[in-house]
């Protein structure tokens, strides 16, 4: 049993893509489909896809390279369990000067930086891609 599912979630990720993998399988939660949505749009991943079996599912995410580099740079866990990270709209960071991406849990659901500056909200920064 892990602590925190979230830094399992990009350990994974980052190792699967410094093995040269195609895909990577993760245990399924909420969090983590909405956090592969804003993956996949932000052009970090392929696809993703949610395989249901008879307890949790999974999550099996197709990774994306440019030649043989990953196309991201970093996955970085910013908010951890023992120390909770959060950020309001003056607060919010920008990643890399706004070239890569915060990824934010909020009231209104999981969003990146720039979407919770424009509906004006603040939650707990997850994550940095870049």
């Amino acid at each position: 049993m892990y602590t925190d599912p979230i830094a399992d979630y990009l350990t994974r990720i980052r190792n699967a893509a410094k093995a040269g993998h195609k895909v990577v399988a993760v245990p399924a939660s909420n969090i983590k489909k909405e956090m592969s949505r804003i993956l996949m749009e932000k052009g970090y991943i392929l696809n993703y896809k949610v395989e249901e079996d008879n307890k949790q599912g999974k999550l099996k995410i197709a990774l994306k390279y440019n030649g043989t580099t990953p196309a991201f740079k970093s996955l970085e866990r910013i908010s951890k369990p023992g120390l909770r990270k959060y950020a309001n709209q003056e607060t919010m960071p920008r990643v890399l000067n706004g070239l890569g991406v915060a990824i934010l849990s909020t009231s209104k659901g999981v969003m990146t930086d720039k979407e919770a500056r424009t509906q004006n909200v603040g939650g707990e920064v997850l994550c940095y891609v870049y």
